[in-house]
Protein backbone atom coordinates (compact mmCIF):
# COMPACT_ATOMS: atom_id res chain seq x y z
CA UNK A 1 0.00 0.00 0.00
CA UNK A 2 1.21 3.81 -1.15
CA UNK A 3 1.90 5.29 2.23
CA UNK A 4 2.14 9.44 2.24
CA UNK A 5 3.19 11.89 4.40
CA UNK A 6 -0.06 13.00 6.46
CA UNK A 7 -1.86 16.18 5.82
CA UNK A 8 -3.93 16.65 8.30
CA UNK A 9 -2.85 17.14 11.86
CA UNK A 10 -5.23 16.95 15.45
CA UNK A 11 -4.34 18.81 18.98
CA UNK A 12 -6.04 17.39 21.91
CA UNK A 13 -6.80 19.86 24.78
CA UNK A 14 -8.47 18.06 27.85
CA UNK A 15 -10.05 20.81 29.73
CA UNK A 16 -13.79 20.94 30.56
CA UNK A 17 -15.79 22.57 32.99
CA UNK A 18 -17.30 19.45 34.23
CA UNK A 19 -17.16 15.55 32.71
CA UNK A 20 -20.61 14.79 31.41
CA UNK A 21 -21.89 11.65 32.49
CA UNK A 22 -21.94 10.30 29.09
CA UNK A 23 -18.15 10.89 28.34
CA UNK A 24 -15.50 8.87 27.69
CA UNK A 25 -12.83 11.06 26.09
CA UNK A 26 -9.65 12.21 27.74
CA UNK A 27 -11.36 14.62 29.87
CA UNK A 28 -10.13 16.67 32.95
CA UNK A 29 -12.16 19.01 34.52
CA UNK A 30 -11.62 21.73 37.44
CA UNK A 31 -7.26 21.81 36.81
CA UNK A 32 -6.79 25.26 35.23
CA UNK A 33 -3.44 25.08 37.10
CA UNK A 34 -2.58 22.43 34.22
CA UNK A 35 -3.25 24.95 31.27
CA UNK A 36 0.27 26.82 31.16
CA UNK A 37 1.85 22.95 31.71
CA UNK A 38 0.20 21.37 28.98
CA UNK A 39 0.82 23.66 26.56
CA UNK A 40 4.57 24.14 27.25
CA UNK A 41 4.32 19.78 26.99
CA UNK A 42 2.27 20.58 23.21
CA UNK A 43 5.42 22.63 22.58
CA UNK A 44 7.78 20.14 23.51
CA UNK A 45 5.99 16.96 21.76
CA UNK A 46 5.60 19.08 18.32
CA UNK A 47 9.06 19.96 18.40
CA UNK A 48 9.98 16.34 18.05
CA UNK A 49 8.68 16.55 14.54
CA UNK A 50 11.87 17.94 13.59
CA UNK A 51 10.57 20.69 11.13
CA UNK A 52 7.55 22.29 10.43
CA UNK A 53 4.87 20.45 8.50
CA UNK A 54 2.54 21.89 6.27
CA UNK A 55 -1.08 20.45 6.36
CA UNK A 56 -4.47 21.16 4.60
CA UNK A 57 -6.35 19.72 7.90
CA UNK A 58 -5.85 21.28 11.33
CA UNK A 59 -8.47 20.30 14.12
CA UNK A 60 -8.22 21.32 17.91
CA UNK A 61 -10.47 18.44 19.54
CA UNK A 62 -10.81 17.62 23.13
CA UNK A 63 -12.21 18.46 25.84
CA UNK A 64 -13.25 21.92 25.10
CA UNK A 65 -10.61 24.15 23.20
CA UNK A 66 -12.82 26.97 23.84
CA UNK A 67 -12.54 26.68 27.61
CA UNK A 68 -8.74 27.98 27.15
CA UNK A 69 -9.02 31.86 27.75
CA UNK A 70 -8.18 34.15 25.17
CA UNK A 71 -4.65 34.69 25.19
CA UNK A 72 -3.81 31.13 25.99
CA UNK A 73 -6.18 30.29 22.94
CA UNK A 74 -4.21 32.02 20.82
CA UNK A 75 -0.75 30.71 22.23
CA UNK A 76 -2.04 27.68 20.85
CA UNK A 77 -3.22 28.50 17.97
CA UNK A 78 0.20 30.23 17.21
CA UNK A 79 1.97 27.23 18.30
CA UNK A 80 -0.09 25.06 15.97
CA UNK A 81 0.95 27.46 13.09
CA UNK A 82 4.53 27.22 13.59
CA UNK A 83 4.78 23.61 13.26
CA UNK A 84 1.63 22.98 11.08
CA UNK A 85 1.75 25.51 8.34
CA UNK A 86 -1.51 25.35 5.89
CA UNK A 87 -2.04 24.79 2.58
CA UNK A 88 -3.36 26.90 0.21
CA UNK A 89 -7.60 26.36 0.90
CA UNK A 90 -6.99 24.75 4.52
CA UNK A 91 -9.62 23.54 6.91
CA UNK A 92 -8.82 24.19 10.38
CA UNK A 93 -11.82 23.38 12.75
CA UNK A 94 -12.32 23.88 16.48
CA UNK A 95 -14.57 22.14 19.05
CA UNK A 96 -16.35 24.42 21.34
CA UNK A 97 -18.84 24.38 24.05
CA UNK A 98 -21.97 27.21 23.82
CA UNK A 99 -21.52 27.31 27.29
CA UNK A 100 -18.15 28.98 27.75
CA UNK A 101 -18.07 30.69 23.66
CA UNK A 102 -17.84 34.25 23.40
CA UNK A 103 -16.96 37.21 21.19
CA UNK A 104 -13.48 37.90 22.20
CA UNK A 105 -12.14 34.15 22.13
CA UNK A 106 -14.23 33.83 18.61
CA UNK A 107 -12.17 36.84 17.65
CA UNK A 108 -8.78 35.52 18.74
CA UNK A 109 -9.76 32.34 16.83
CA UNK A 110 -11.23 34.36 13.75
CA UNK A 111 -7.74 36.18 13.56
CA UNK A 112 -5.90 33.30 13.37
CA UNK A 113 -7.61 31.98 10.38
CA UNK A 114 -9.53 29.24 11.87
CA UNK A 115 -12.38 29.09 9.15
CA UNK A 116 -14.91 26.20 11.17
CA UNK A 117 -16.36 25.87 14.41
CA UNK A 118 -17.78 22.12 15.21
CA UNK A 119 -20.47 22.91 18.28
CA UNK A 120 -21.19 20.51 20.86
CA UNK A 121 -24.88 21.23 20.97
CA UNK A 122 -26.39 17.66 21.67
CA UNK A 123 -29.88 19.67 22.20
CA UNK A 124 -32.17 22.91 22.82
CA UNK A 125 -34.45 20.75 25.01
CA UNK A 126 -33.48 21.96 29.05
CA UNK A 127 -34.65 18.67 30.64
CA UNK A 128 -32.40 16.56 27.50
CA UNK A 129 -29.51 19.02 28.51
CA UNK A 130 -30.00 18.72 32.12
CA UNK A 131 -30.02 14.70 31.63
CA UNK A 132 -26.90 14.82 29.56
CA UNK A 133 -24.88 17.54 32.35
CA UNK A 134 -24.57 19.74 29.52
CA UNK A 135 -23.78 23.27 31.11
CA UNK A 136 -25.12 25.62 28.75
CA UNK A 137 -29.14 26.18 27.05
CA UNK A 138 -30.56 26.10 24.00
CA UNK A 139 -30.19 29.67 23.61
CA UNK A 140 -26.74 29.28 24.22
CA UNK A 141 -26.19 27.27 21.02
CA UNK A 142 -28.26 29.89 18.79
CA UNK A 143 -26.19 32.92 20.41
CA UNK A 144 -22.63 30.67 19.41
CA UNK A 145 -23.94 30.07 15.82
CA UNK A 146 -24.53 33.89 15.09
CA UNK A 147 -21.33 35.01 16.66
CA UNK A 148 -19.96 32.45 14.74
CA UNK A 149 -21.77 34.05 11.33
CA UNK A 150 -20.08 37.04 12.03
CA UNK A 151 -16.81 36.15 11.91
CA UNK A 152 -17.57 34.50 8.62
CA UNK A 153 -16.83 30.84 10.46
CA UNK A 154 -18.51 27.64 8.91
CA UNK A 155 -20.77 25.95 11.73
CA UNK A 156 -21.16 22.43 12.37
CA UNK A 157 -23.44 21.63 14.98
CA UNK A 158 -23.37 17.90 17.10
CA UNK A 159 -27.19 16.39 18.21
CA UNK A 160 -27.60 13.10 20.03
CA UNK A 161 -30.62 11.13 20.06
CA UNK A 162 -31.73 8.18 22.02
CA UNK A 163 -31.53 9.75 25.79
CA UNK A 164 -33.41 8.08 28.48
CA UNK A 165 -37.25 8.91 28.28
CA UNK A 166 -36.72 11.08 25.06
CA UNK A 167 -40.10 11.03 22.22
CA UNK A 168 -39.73 11.07 18.72
CA UNK A 169 -41.31 14.14 18.78
CA UNK A 170 -38.97 15.95 21.08
CA UNK A 171 -36.38 14.24 18.92
CA UNK A 172 -37.80 16.16 15.76
CA UNK A 173 -38.40 19.28 17.30
CA UNK A 174 -34.61 19.42 17.65
CA UNK A 175 -33.78 18.46 14.34
CA UNK A 176 -35.91 21.61 13.24
CA UNK A 177 -34.73 23.73 15.47
CA UNK A 178 -31.30 22.66 14.37
CA UNK A 179 -32.08 23.34 10.65
CA UNK A 180 -33.52 26.58 11.35
CA UNK A 181 -30.19 27.55 12.83
CA UNK A 182 -28.67 27.30 9.59
CA UNK A 183 -25.98 24.98 10.16
CA UNK A 184 -23.37 23.95 7.43
CA UNK A 185 -23.13 20.64 8.56
CA UNK A 186 -25.00 18.38 11.33
CA UNK A 187 -23.70 14.86 12.99
CA UNK A 188 -26.30 12.90 14.70
CA UNK A 189 -25.37 10.06 17.54
CA UNK A 190 -27.24 8.66 19.50
CA UNK A 191 -26.36 7.69 22.96
CA UNK A 192 -24.10 5.15 24.09
CA UNK A 193 -23.41 4.08 27.66
CA UNK A 194 -19.68 3.35 27.75
CA UNK A 195 -17.87 1.22 30.49
CA UNK A 196 -16.17 3.49 33.04
CA UNK A 197 -18.95 6.21 32.84
CA UNK A 198 -21.18 7.48 35.08
CA UNK A 199 -23.96 6.57 32.53
CA UNK A 200 -22.50 3.20 32.44
CA UNK A 201 -22.80 3.21 36.22
CA UNK A 202 -25.76 4.65 36.53
CA UNK A 203 -27.71 2.28 34.10
CA UNK A 204 -26.36 -0.70 35.99
CA UNK A 205 -27.97 0.41 39.05
CA UNK A 206 -31.08 0.77 37.55
CA UNK A 207 -31.11 4.58 37.81
CA UNK A 208 -31.32 5.18 33.70
CA UNK A 209 -32.81 2.87 31.40
CA UNK A 210 -31.07 2.64 27.63
CA UNK A 211 -34.44 4.16 25.27
CA UNK A 212 -35.42 1.14 23.30
CA UNK A 213 -33.86 0.37 19.94
CA UNK A 214 -37.11 -0.08 17.76
CA UNK A 215 -37.54 4.06 19.02
CA UNK A 216 -33.53 4.64 18.12
CA UNK A 217 -33.79 2.87 14.28
CA UNK A 218 -36.98 5.17 14.25
CA UNK A 219 -34.68 8.44 15.35
CA UNK A 220 -32.12 7.61 13.05
CA UNK A 221 -34.11 7.17 9.85
CA UNK A 222 -36.08 10.51 11.36
CA UNK A 223 -32.55 12.40 10.93
CA UNK A 224 -31.67 10.95 7.95
CA UNK A 225 -35.40 12.22 6.09
CA UNK A 226 -35.44 15.18 7.70
CA UNK A 227 -32.18 16.31 6.82
CA UNK A 228 -31.90 15.07 3.53
CA UNK A 229 -35.62 17.08 2.72
CA UNK A 230 -33.27 20.55 4.43
CA UNK A 231 -30.88 20.18 1.67
CA UNK A 232 -27.98 18.09 3.50
CA UNK A 233 -26.25 15.85 2.07
CA UNK A 234 -25.75 11.92 4.12
CA UNK A 235 -22.64 11.81 3.61
CA UNK A 236 -20.95 9.24 6.50
CA UNK A 237 -23.35 6.89 8.84
CA UNK A 238 -23.78 10.00 11.18
CA UNK A 239 -22.76 13.52 9.21
CA UNK A 240 -24.90 15.35 7.13
CA UNK A 241 -23.74 18.74 5.12
CA UNK A 242 -24.80 21.17 3.00
CA UNK A 243 -23.02 20.65 -0.37
CA UNK A 244 -19.15 21.85 -0.34
CA UNK A 245 -19.20 21.72 3.55
CA UNK A 246 -18.14 18.06 4.31
CA UNK A 247 -15.64 17.38 6.95
CA UNK A 248 -12.58 17.09 5.33
CA UNK A 249 -10.45 16.26 8.61
CA UNK A 250 -12.53 13.40 9.05
CA UNK A 251 -12.68 12.59 5.84
CA UNK A 252 -8.64 11.87 6.49
CA UNK A 253 -9.69 8.92 9.04
CA UNK A 254 -12.37 7.74 6.95
CA UNK A 255 -10.30 7.41 3.86
CA UNK A 256 -7.45 5.48 5.68
CA UNK A 257 -4.93 8.46 4.74
CA UNK A 258 -2.53 9.54 7.75
CA UNK A 259 -2.52 12.23 10.04
CA UNK A 260 -0.39 13.61 12.90
CA UNK A 261 -1.92 14.29 16.40
CA UNK A 262 -0.38 15.39 20.05
CA UNK A 263 -1.92 15.97 23.28
CA UNK A 264 -3.03 13.62 26.10
CA UNK A 265 -5.40 10.18 24.74
CA UNK A 266 -4.50 11.90 21.16
CA UNK A 267 -4.14 9.20 18.14
CA UNK A 268 -1.78 9.62 15.49
CA UNK A 269 -1.11 7.34 12.38
CA UNK A 270 2.19 7.99 10.16
CA UNK A 271 3.43 5.86 8.00
CA UNK A 272 1.49 2.64 8.81
CA UNK A 273 2.19 3.37 12.97
CA UNK A 274 -0.92 3.61 14.61
CA UNK A 275 0.23 5.63 18.14
CA UNK A 276 -2.10 6.54 21.16
CA UNK A 277 -0.69 8.73 23.98
CA UNK A 278 -1.69 8.01 27.05
CA UNK A 279 -5.20 9.05 28.31
CA UNK A 280 -4.21 10.36 31.89
CA UNK A 281 -3.53 14.48 31.32
CA UNK A 282 -0.61 14.34 34.30
CA UNK A 283 0.61 11.13 33.48
CA UNK A 284 1.29 12.85 29.70
CA UNK A 285 2.56 15.69 31.44
CA UNK A 286 4.98 14.05 33.30
CA UNK A 287 6.42 11.88 30.88
CA UNK A 288 7.12 14.96 28.23
CA UNK A 289 8.76 17.06 31.32
CA UNK A 290 11.06 13.81 31.68
CA UNK A 291 11.42 13.58 27.53
CA UNK A 292 10.12 10.69 27.60
CA UNK A 293 6.98 9.45 24.79
CA UNK A 294 3.88 9.75 26.12
CA UNK A 295 2.32 6.69 23.66
CA UNK A 296 0.99 4.45 25.58
CA UNK A 297 -0.26 2.23 22.48
CA UNK A 298 1.87 1.51 19.62
CA UNK A 299 0.59 -0.97 16.19
CA UNK A 300 2.52 -0.93 13.11
CA UNK A 301 -0.45 -2.74 10.98
CA UNK A 302 0.30 -4.82 8.33
CA UNK A 303 -0.33 -3.84 4.71
CA UNK A 304 -3.52 -6.33 4.69
CA UNK A 305 -4.24 -4.95 7.83
CA UNK A 306 -4.62 -1.37 6.45
CA UNK A 307 -6.55 -2.73 3.55
CA UNK A 308 -9.36 -4.22 5.94
CA UNK A 309 -9.67 -0.68 7.82
CA UNK A 310 -9.61 1.09 4.73
CA UNK A 311 -12.61 -0.99 3.44
CA UNK A 312 -14.24 -0.25 6.77
CA UNK A 313 -13.70 3.25 7.13
CA UNK A 314 -14.92 3.60 3.20
CA UNK A 315 -17.72 1.47 3.57
CA UNK A 316 -18.97 4.11 6.57
CA UNK A 317 -19.46 7.06 4.04
CA UNK A 318 -22.17 6.43 2.00
CA UNK A 319 -20.41 6.94 -1.60
CA UNK A 320 -19.09 3.66 -0.25
CA UNK A 321 -16.44 1.90 -2.15
CA UNK A 322 -14.91 1.39 -5.79
CA UNK A 323 -13.33 -1.43 -6.39
CA UNK A 324 -10.81 -0.10 -9.01
CA UNK A 325 -9.95 3.04 -6.46
CA UNK A 326 -9.68 0.64 -3.81
CA UNK A 327 -7.32 -1.77 -5.68
CA UNK A 328 -5.44 1.56 -7.00
CA UNK A 329 -5.39 2.51 -3.30
CA UNK A 330 -4.20 -0.52 -1.17
CA UNK A 331 -3.06 -3.26 -3.66
CA UNK A 332 -5.69 -5.47 -2.67
CA UNK A 333 -8.41 -6.54 -5.08
CA UNK A 334 -11.93 -5.94 -3.20
CA UNK A 335 -13.14 -9.75 -3.88
CA UNK A 336 -9.71 -11.13 -2.84
CA UNK A 337 -9.72 -9.60 0.31
CA UNK A 338 -13.66 -9.92 1.59
CA UNK A 339 -14.81 -11.33 -1.27
CA UNK A 340 -16.88 -13.79 0.07
CA UNK A 341 -18.28 -11.42 3.40
CA UNK A 342 -19.21 -8.81 1.12
CA UNK A 343 -22.03 -11.13 -0.91
CA UNK A 344 -23.22 -12.40 2.57
CA UNK A 345 -24.01 -8.91 3.19
CA UNK A 346 -25.58 -8.18 -0.20
CA UNK A 347 -28.16 -11.49 0.15
CA UNK A 348 -29.19 -10.14 3.48
CA UNK A 349 -29.48 -6.70 2.19
CA UNK A 350 -26.65 -4.91 4.44
CA UNK A 351 -24.91 -3.90 1.33
CA UNK A 352 -25.34 -2.88 -2.45
CA UNK A 353 -23.16 -3.78 -4.90
CA UNK A 354 -23.27 -2.87 -8.70
CA UNK A 355 -20.20 -4.36 -9.76
CA UNK A 356 -18.22 -1.32 -9.72
CA UNK A 357 -18.86 0.06 -6.28
CA UNK A 358 -20.27 -1.86 -2.56
CA UNK A 359 -21.78 0.66 -0.13
CA UNK A 360 -24.27 0.39 3.19
CA UNK A 361 -28.07 0.00 2.34
CA UNK A 362 -30.81 1.59 4.36
CA UNK A 363 -30.74 -1.35 6.48
CA UNK A 364 -27.23 -1.70 6.81
CA UNK A 365 -26.92 1.86 8.12
CA UNK A 366 -29.38 0.91 10.86
CA UNK A 367 -26.51 -1.94 12.12
CA UNK A 368 -23.09 -1.14 10.20
CA UNK A 369 -21.53 -1.39 13.53
CA UNK A 370 -22.50 -4.92 13.61
CA UNK A 371 -20.75 -5.52 10.49
CA UNK A 372 -17.56 -4.37 10.97
CA UNK A 373 -15.76 -6.99 13.39
CA UNK A 374 -16.44 -9.50 10.27
CA UNK A 375 -14.89 -7.22 7.21
CA UNK A 376 -11.60 -6.42 9.69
Amino acid sequence: MNISSPRAAYIHIPFCVHRCGYCNFAVVAGRDDLVEPLLAALAMELSWLGEPREVDTLYFGGGTPTYLAPDPLRRLCELALHWHPLAVGYEWTVEANPGDLDAERLAVLAEQGVNRLSLGGQSFHAEKLKLLERDHTGADIERAVSLSRQVAMSVSLDLIFGVPGETLDQWQADLRHAIDLGPDHISTYGLTFEQGTQFWNRRERGELRQADEELERDMYLMAIDTLALAGFEHYEVSNFAKPGYHSRHNETYWSGRGYFAVGPGASRYVEGRRQTNHRSTTTYLDRIEKGESPVAEEECLSDEQRARESLVFGLRRLEGVARAEFAVRTGFELDELAGETIQRFVRIRMLADDGERVRLTREGLLVSDSLWPELL
